[in-house]
């Protein structure tokens, strides 16, 4: 599926959603926009039990409460930052045993942070202050949740020696309308390891963590660079972490510069050259400069790991795609990396790009890890008759969360 994106004035907004003011009267304030596709999904009955069940279901009302105390955009910005910080950070400690749990849901399952963020961005999508607020500074407001809440403004690499910097990143759940009670490993494990230290005989290593939205316009946006670009210099290494295939690890090899169209989590497709600033100098392929000789000989865990080279090109000359299970040929046209033509190749291209465009190639290793996918239990697997979790659904996701750290230690031995 292609989809063209038109970006539209603040004018041409309003005339579409039919609220333009009469004449007369263009200082009235713009209509607070609908909640996204995203967000309309609180309204049905898992993720307000996730919710429920964590404790996290008083974090969109007491945002609500501090939005409608707020006289001034600066007020409103300030709760959003201090409520967005506080929404990552009790996320963190729940995932680390820390404070209470909240509920009986496990303390490692990282969907109520993916729920509260959404319950949040609505409120505030929603809000209509006795004020005035323009559509730029409520999607600055929202942008503010986003990123304060995915541990993007939170991340702190030590300086100076003795102690190695590793970054990492996770995605929220997707696929959620194939089923809503869906987790993903990667964000859960962004949580698990964000601020901890990993022992390795060459020294320990902190790791701290970052979560990205399933959006295509996200990462059209730029949201990988800005969250990856101030740290990468400072990084010792760093892996880009997404949910993949069924009972395996892949370290992919290549990464390519293409968009397939599968729908995001706001059901929208984008199909073509994956959008970078200066396209003319933009590759079709990256690679890992992960240590994936040494990741995938090692016992990491019980799950196999593999050094995954398979790619799809357009071969130099060729107009239609070809599968390569060695890698691109010279002068090929990207159609999947070895991540597939998803947000899970798009922010390995993006994170490796990055990390050369810095010319940090032949100094920092980093790559892409893909999980395997997170099962639900024998006996729960329909999503209209099933519960939101079980004990092998728990074992899965601990047992993928334990098997990365030790593929990152893996990583840092050499």
């Amino acid at each position: 599926m292609q989809v063209t994106r038109v970006r539209i004035g603040a004018l041409g907004f309003a005339l579409l959603a039919g609220v333009c003011a009469p004449v007369g009267s263009a200082s009235a304030a713009p209509a607070a926009p609908s909640p996204t596709v995203e967000e309309r999904r609180l309204d049905l009955a898992v993720p307000r039990e996730i919710l429920e069940r964590s404790g996290f279901d008083g974090v969109a009302p007491r945002f609500a409460r501090e939005l409608a105390h707020a006289r001034s955009y600066a007020q409103a910005r300030r709760a959003a930052v201090r409520e967005g910080s506080a929404l990552w950070r009790r996320a963190v400690d729940r995932a680390q045993g820390r404070g209470p749990a909240g509920g009986d849901l496990s303390r490692d399952d990282d969907r109520p942070l993916y729920w509260a963020r959404l319950a949040m961005t609505r409120e505030a999508r929603t809000w209509e202050p006795e004020f005035r607020l323009e559509e730029a500074r409520r999607a600055a407001l929202i942008e503010v949740v986003e990123r304060t809440s995915r541990g993007q403004t939170d991340v702190r690499l030590p300086a100076g020696k003795g102690l190695r910097r590793v970054v990492v990143t996770g995605f929220d759940p997707f696929t959620l309308d194939r089923d809503i009670r869906i987790s993903n490993p990667s964000g859960a494990t962004a949580l698990a390891l964000d601020g901890t230290v990993i022992r390795t005989p060459r020294g320990p290593a902190r790791v701290e963590t970052v979560v990205f939205p399933v959006r295509w316009r996200d990462f059209a946006d730029g949201t990988v660079e800005r969250a990856l670009r101030p740290y990468l210099r400072t990084a010792d290494l760093f892996t880009t972490v997404s949910q993949g295939r069924v009972g395996r690890f892949d370290v992919e090899r290549t990464n390519g510069a293409w968009r397939g169209g599968f729908p995001d989590n706001e059901t929208v497709g984008s199909t073509g050259t994956v959008p970078v600033t200066d396209p003319a100098s933009q590759p079709q392929w990256t690679t890992t400069t992960l240590p994936y000789r040494a990741i995938t000989a090692a016992v990491t865990g019980r799950f196999p790991v593999y050094d995954n080279t398979t790619v799809t090109e357009v071969p130099a000359g060729g107009t239609e795609p070809v599968v390569r299970p060695d890698g691109p040929t010279p002068g090929s046209a990207a159609r999947a990396g070895g991540g597939g033509d998803y947000l899970s190749n798009e922010v390995a291209y993006r994170a490796t790009l990055l990390r050369d465009r810095l010319g940090l190639r032949d100094t920092l290793p980093g790559g892409h890890v893909h999980t395997p996918v997170l099962q639900f239990g024998a006996g729960n697997t329909d999503p209209a008759t099933g519960t939101v979790s079980d004990p092998e659904f728990v074992r899965n996701r601990l047992d993928i969360i334990a098997q990365l750290r030790a593929i990152l230690a893996m990583a840092l031995r050499n």
